[in-house]
């Protein structure tokens, strides 16, 4: 059962989310230790695989870097669940296949260390602890996708193999 870490304050940059010192990689691992360094440093230390972060409003505002949702996707987070989202840092979670909720009252609903039990395809995220459920705004078809293909690029590759064996297929036939 995946753990709840709570950043309950709004606007949470991507500055905090990896330090722009961190920067000097794009391999997850790498950046894994320094994931939310200058918010907590003991963060990393604590998270689980599949643990999910509850944050306030407007969370991964600031620049454009991609090394911000790398960074919790390495060090084991499986989603973000806030109000909502920077603009850029929810594209980037969708381009790099990391799920990015929105869900109103998420913040006041756990506290940190609840346990959640997270239903994408139900919408729902519970609080183990109180049993109170909360709907979160669905996760398009689309982002499903990409999710579950590890990324958009591993998402288009997928496309592309699949219109190639069907072209393939086509013209074994003529």
């Amino acid at each position: 059962m995946p753990k709840v870490h709570l950043f309950a304050r709004d606007h949470i940059n991507t500055d905090e989310i990896i330090p722009a010192r961190h920067l000097t990689t794009d391999v997850e691992a790498e950046l894994a230790p320094y994931a939310m360094e200058d918010y907590d440093k003991g963060f990393a230390k604590r998270v689980q695989q599949g643990d999910i972060i509850v944050a306030g409003a407007d969370f991964g505002c600031g620049s454009s870097r991609e090394h911000a949702v790398w960074a919790l996707r390495g060090v084991g987070v499986s989603a973000v669940i806030a109000p909502n989202f920077a603009r850029i840092y929810y594209r980037n979670s969708i381009n790099n296949g990391f799920l990015a909720l929105e869900c109103e009252g998420i913040v006041e609903a756990f506290e940190d260390g609840d346990e959640a039990d997270l239903d994408l395809v139900g919408g729902t995220i519970t609080n183990k602890r109180t049993g109170q459920t909360l709907t979160f705004v669905p996760v398009p078809q689309f982002a499903l996708d990409v999710q579950r293909a590890g990324g958009w690029l591993e998402y288009m590759k997928a496309q592309d193999d699949a219109a190639a064996q069907t072209a393939q297929g086509e013209a074994a036939h003529a």
